[in-house]
């Protein structure tokens, strides 16, 4: 066979496969595969950089952080820690100046150096800061860092699928909008776990003797400690509640509570 023959040979042999890969493309099931590509692609992407992020974070506490030691602090988390049937609860410091807790998604607790200091300079007390380390314990006991993954994972197919279904109609803008709900979902999201782990240390401090007063005090001061200005963002993209509506709740719960009391 010369080579023209082999090159008509290959030819249709090449044409064979197009033809039966396209065959194999055109089927429901297939298509249908193909649609959710991008879906699971941006999942993957979420869990990825959620991945990463929690690996990256880990690796700056462990180098910037140690054992929390505070006489004061410390009766007040063996309280914690007698309320919730454990021996003890480690805090550690963070070595970073801003004002602020953390929960890791270890389950490990902290409090920035910067927030630790305003307590040392006295304008914090030690009750005022044990309510910060209750709420970090409410994102832990309450799983939010676990659901955080799934939450992240989750905007992110909502905003691949919004961005591809707006685009078709509004080219440019819809994937403009398509980022702005996922935003507005990852808010609200983060809002919900703030009134929760609210809820969870206004139970503990109660439940510890402290009453409700501290955490209402420091909220009352948090945004001047921290120079923020909640006002200047819209309530529906603020990844935390306001200030406010945050001790109006705490103070809801507490007359909720004061109303169930069996009366003498």
């Amino acid at each position: 066979m010369g080579w023209s023959g082999c090159h008509a040979t290959i030819q249709v042999c090449c044409r064979y496969e197009t033809e039966r890969i396209a065959g194999v493309l055109a089927r429901p099931h297939i298509q249908g595969m193909l649609k959710l590509t991008p879906i699971l692609l941006a999942v993957g992407y979420g869990l990825v950089m959620y991945l990463f992020s929690s690996w990256r974070t880990k690796r700056d506490l462990d180098a910037r952080s140690t054992e929390l030691a505070d006489a004061p602090l410390r009766a007040i988390t063996n309280k914690f820690a007698k309320v919730l049937g454990v021996d003890r609860i480690r805090v550690n410091l963070y070595e970073v100046d801003a004002i602020n807790g953390l929960a890791a998604s270890d389950g490990r607790i902290f409090l920035t150096r910067g927030f630790y200091n305003r307590y040392v300079a006295g304008e914090v007390s030690a009750e005022e800061l044990a309510s910060v380390i209750a709420h970090e314990l409410g994102h832990v006991a309450l799983g939010h860092s676990r659901r955080r993954m799934i939450d992240f994972s989750g905007q992110n197919a909502i905003r691949a699928v919004l961005a591809s279904v707006l685009g078709r109609f509004i080219p440019g803008v819809g994937p403009w909008i398509a980022g702005m709900v996922a935003s507005m979902l990852a808010a609200r999201l983060s809002r919900q776990d703030e009134y929760e782990a609210d809820a969870y240390a206004t139970s503990l401090m109660v439940s510890a003797g402290l009453g409700t007063a501290p955490q209402i005090a420091l909220f009352e001061k948090l945004e001047g400690l921290a120079g923020l200005r909640g006002g200047g963002a819209p309530a529906w993209l603020m990844s935390h509640p306001r200030t406010s509506d945050r001790i109006a709740a705490i103070e809801a719960m507490e007359a909720r509570w004061r109303s169930e009391l069996p009366t003498e």
